[in-house]
């Protein structure tokens, strides 16, 4: 039978018995079952999926170099490579799908959304979307925090593992680290939706859920203060000012005889960690010491 032919009836799992036999009984099928067997460590997007052997050729040349023709094998073993890295890198090479966004310790950046709509999002934090759905859904996944300025328009829902955020057309923060959950309205109207509770927020309020508890308050900044490179906190709990200190200076804090759920008013500046560390133990009465470029201890002096 031809060898053609049976590679790719066996790409797609229509190969009769007889012609599985015969396709055994090729020189390549080590290679050929290797390739897809070690193809099934990489995670795929599950956005998209390849029709057949043809057509994943037809993409995959839109992308590639044309190369002097060897014999079959060899250009197969190539695409097949190709395809399996890709996978582990990135679905973008080939297809539509989501855009993600992620940023590191210290950093922070701004993207510009399809609608014109612009983001800030804040250290260690990820935000994705679907370019390709963004016209029938604005839609956003955050896990972190973000600074949203959003277009008027339809709907658009940040969604978050704690809640959800509705607006229309509005500017809002929105943070949520771990079971830490809290939005803040600068101009038109948020709708906050939790398994608890669905709450509407003007400009100026802004709502928290914290170790179980719901709380509305109101902020009286214009906008986000962390993109003005300064972490500000309102009766926030001393373990939450201190893990926002680990995002922004990318450091270990080690704490000793702390209580951690103690509330702290106040805030720190991003552009010294000394300055930081003075900003955040003066007012508590405790101390810290910077044991290396990435360790800091901040403890309580017994008096």
């Amino acid at each position: 039978m031809d060898k053609e032919y049976l590679i790719q009836k066996w790409l797609t799992d229509e190969l009769s018995e007889q012609e599985m036999e015969a396709f055994k009984q090729l020189d390549d099928y080590p290679e050929l079952t290797g390739i897809v067997a070690n193809a099934r460590y990489f995670k795929a997007s599950e956005f998209s999926t390849i029709d057949n052997f043809e057509t994943f050729s037809t993409r995959l040349e839109k992308h590639t170099v044309p190369v002097r023709k060897l014999n079959w094998i060899k250009p197969f073993l190539r695409i097949a490579s190709v395809f399996v890295i890709g996978l582990a890198l990135s679905y973008f090479f080939l297809f539509n799908g989501d855009v993600e966004i992620q940023t590191l310790a210290g950093e922070k950046t701004t993207i510009e959304l399809p609608d014109a709509s612009t983001v800030v999002v804040n250290a260690l934090s990820e935000l994705s979307y679907s370019k390709e759905k963004w016209e029938d859904e604005r839609k956003v996944q955050l896990d972190g925090e973000a600074f949203f300025k959003v277009a008027k328009g339809a709907k658009f829902d940040v969604i978050t593992s704690e809640g959800i955020v509705s607006v229309v057309g509005t500017q809002f923060n929105v943070k949520q680290r771990g079971e830490y959950f809290e939005v803040k309205c600068f101009e038109g109207i948020v709708k906050v939706t939790t398994k608890n509770t669905s709450e509407l927020l003007k400009a100026g309020d802004s709502y928290r859920f914290s170790n179980g508890t719901s709380l509305l308050g109101k902020t009286v900044y214009q906008n986000p203060q962390w993109t003005k490179n300064v972490s500000s906190f309102e009766r926030v709990s001393l373990g939450e000012v201190i893990a926002e200190l680990e995002r922004q200076y990318n450091v270990n804090v080690r704490t000793e005889n702390l209580d951690t759920d103690r509330l702290f008013t106040g805030g720190f500046v991003q552009d010294s960690l000394e300055n930081a560390l003075k900003s955040i133990s003066e007012p508590l009465n405790l101390e810290y010491s910077i044991e290396s470029t990435n360790m800091v201890r901040i403890y309580a002096v017994d008096k």
